[in-house]
C-alpha cells in the first residue's frame, strides 16, 4: 500500500523536557521524517500563510485564540494526488488539547475517502487529548486507526517503529 506522512510542525522556542528551548526543527517534523524513512512514504508538510510566532508564549496563545474562534488558518498549498495513497500518518503537536487548527483547515478542505489515517502527536505528556475524536468526526468516510502520542523531544524510536509498520 502507498503511503504518505501529512503533518504540521513548527520550529523555534519550544516546551522541551520542562524548559524553553530553541528547536531548528519541530519535533513532530523529525518523527514525521523517521515515519517516512521506516515506511518508505513520501512526506508533505503542512504550512499556514501566516506562520505561527516563533516564541513560545505568543505561539500558544496565537494558538489558544485561533482554537477559541474556531479559525481555519489558510494554508500556503495543499498534497496533490491524494488519491494514490492508502494510508496516510497525520501528524501534529498537542496545541490546547488538540491539533493545531491548521490541521481542522486541512481535513476541512481535504476530502478523504477510503484511507487509512493513523494520526501521531508530539507534546511534552498533554498525549493525543481530543485529536483522534476530532479527526474521526471530520474523516467519516476513512478507517481511523489508533494514534500514537510520543514525548516530542525524547520518543522512543522502538514503539514508533512498531505503530509505523503495521502496514
Amino acid at each position: 500500500m502507498k503511503s504518505i506522512v501529512i503533518y504540521f510542525s513548527r520550529a523555534g522556542y519550544n516546551y522541551v523536557n520542562g524548559e524553553i528551548k530553541y528547536l531548528e526543527i519541530g519535533n513532530t517534523e523529525v518523527i514525521a521524517k523517521k515515519i517516512a524513512e521506516l515506511t518508505n512514504s513520501d512526506i508533505f508538510k503542512i504550512e499556514p500563510m501566516l506562520p505561527y510566532s516563533e516564541d513560545y508564549s505568543e505561539c500558544i496563545e496565537e494558538a489558544r485564540q485561533d482554537q477559541k474562534a474556531g479559525a481555519r488558518p489558510e494554508l500556503k498549498e495543499y498534497p496533490k494526488k491524494l488519491e494514490d495513497y492508502a494510508v496516510i500518518y497525520l501528524g501534529y503537536p498537542n496545541y490546547w488539547g488538540t491539533m493545531p487548527m491548521v490541521m481542522f483547515t486541512f481535513l476541512e478542505n481535504t476530502k478523504l475517502t477510503d484511507k487509512i489515517i493513523k494520526p501521531f502527536c508530539s507534546n511534552e505528556g498533554s498525549g493525543l487529548g481530543r485529536s483522534e475524536e476530532d479527526i474521526k468526526r471530520l474523516c467519516t468516510n476513512c478507517t481511523i486507526e489508533k494514534g500514537l502520542s510520543l514525548h516530542g523531544a525524547n520518543f522512543d524510536e522502538l514503539e514508533l517503529k512498531k505503530w509505523a509498520e503495521k502496514y
